[in-house]
């Protein structure tokens, strides 16, 4: 008979939102897999958990997960953490719970903190749905590129982001998809707990302006009818239309077209002269 493979929610920030069930099952199973063993430890040590650790992230995963399987096989169960939050979201755990089934094991969630779902439910936004796009891309070409993807959808829109990057981020957002209300949280629960809200023009001049420190989830309104929104058209073609109707210049709007898409210019002309045809 198989091991069990559990996936422990571990706090976000406030150690206090540890489960009394989540300390009993790291205590019971034979091996606990966490992403930086030095991090888990000193969670481990606060509540008297002395359990085998061994690393699980993103640079070992494939070996890593083959020893987990074998340990699954022999019967023995397994714990995965993550250094804060849920397992599998936005960390490598997604690939071990694969394999963990193809062999027969169960697999059992422990639920708690979550950083996106606690700043969707504190953010003031619309909760009947979201869409959660996990880290932003750290290039501004493939930031530009994922809003614009997700700018449509009927839902919150939802990311993770860094402090160093967190004022581009806003700044694209504000270019690609309008002057929408939005929310950046930040260090929830923490000393410095900070929920930030209004306009993202308003919450660019403020995070553009000091620096930034913290786990940062980034949340933005979906779109709305009558909502001033950069892309209205459906195309980039059409786009580049609209701008040469209100008076801009063939070179110019090609250029802020590229722009807003996030791609570049000579591409965005092929894209036309292939519509052309």
């Amino acid at each position: 008979m198989t091991g069990t493979l559990y996936l422990v929610a571990t706090p976000i920030g406030n150690l206090q939102d540890f489960t009394f069930r989540a300390v009993d099952t790291l205590k019971s199973v034979g091996v606990i897999a966490c992403e930086d063993t030095r991090h888990t430890k000193k969670l481990l040590n606060h509540f008297g958990i002395s359990n085998k650790l061994v690393s699980y992230h993103e640079h070992n995963e494939t070996e890593r997960a083959e020893e987990l399987i074998e340990v699954l096989r022999s019967g023995t169960s397994v714990a995965v953490v993550s250094d804060a939050g849920t397992p599998g979201i936005c960390d490598p755990s997604f690939r071990l719970v694969g394999r963990a089934i193809e062999i027969g094991a169960s697999v059992v969630p422990l639920p708690g903190a979550v950083a996106f779902v606690n700043a969707v439910a504190a953010s003031g936004l619309p909760t009947d749905s979201i869409f959660f796009g996990g880290f932003l891309p750290s290039k501004k070409g493939d930031r530009r590129r994922r809003l614009q993807e997700t700018g449509s959808s009927p839902a919150t829109l939802v990311f993770y982001e860094s402090p160093r990057r967190i004022a581009a981020a806003i700044s694209d957002a504000l270019e690609v998809l309008g002057d929408r209300d939005a929310v950046v949280a930040r260090e929830m629960t923490k000393i410095h707990e900070e929920f930030s809200r209004g306009k993202l023009s308003e919450l660019y001049t403020k995070f553009s302006s000091s620096a930034v420190k913290g786990e940062i989830v980034l949340l933005v309104d979906r779109a709305r009818e009558g909502l001033s929104q950069h892309p209205k058209t459906s195309s980039l073609t059409e786009r580049l239309e609209q701008m040469e109707s209100e008076g801009m210049d063939r070179k110019a709007a090609l250029k802020k077209v590229a722009k807003e898409f996030g791609i570049s210019k000579s591409e965005a002309y092929r894209i036309v002269q292939t519509d052309k045809k």
